[in-house]
């Protein structure tokens, strides 16, 4: 299964629209996750047009979306959150904590516009960053690809 992740699109609020590379590196996923800060259901509905979509809340949604999720894909448990509970931003310990309360083996998160792929003991951390307004070098999305037990997490520039 291949999963495009996003976060933090902030369309229109910062960006007028998403990048064309989102769309174009998305058009082949199975499943598109949003980290939050959707700010427009025009964004949910873009996305929806290529795969199905799990988004969360995030601290700038007024959307009615859950403020986490747990998927279950391949026998491998994936948390999604947005982070904005999780201070200081992307505070890595408190983030693989986190993790454990939810029992997965994988948290994606997002609130810092900064990509992250990191292991914690036995947790993944992960967080695409921002194709729209980043607060590092690059805008960013990613994907994750699960194949039987195998995780592979790749950064993407836009």
């Amino acid at each position: 299964m291949l999963i495009g992740i996003i976060s933090d699109t902030h369309v229109p609020d910062r960006a007028d629209t998403l990048p064309k590379k989102v769309v174009d590196e998305f058009s082949n996923v199975d499943l598109i996750v949003h980290c939050g800060d959707v700010t427009s259901p025009q964004v949910l509905n873009e996305l929806k047009d290529l795969s199905k979509v799990v988004a969360v809340k995030g601290n700038m949604d007024y959307l009615e979306l859950p403020r986490k999720e747990i998927l279950d894909i391949n026998d491998i448990k994936i948390g999604v959150i947005h982070g904005d509970i999780i201070y200081p931003r992307g505070d890595t310990l408190k983030l693989k904590y986190l993790g454990l309360e939810m029992g997965v083996d994988i948290l994606i998160s997002g609130h810092t516009h900064t990509p992250l792929i990191e292991k914690q003991k036995d947790i993944l951390l992960l967080n695409p960053g921002s194709p729209t307004t980043p607060r590092c070098p690059i805008k960013s999305i990613m994907k994750l690809e699960i194949e039987d037990k195998k995780v592979n997490a790749n950064l993407i520039p836009i």
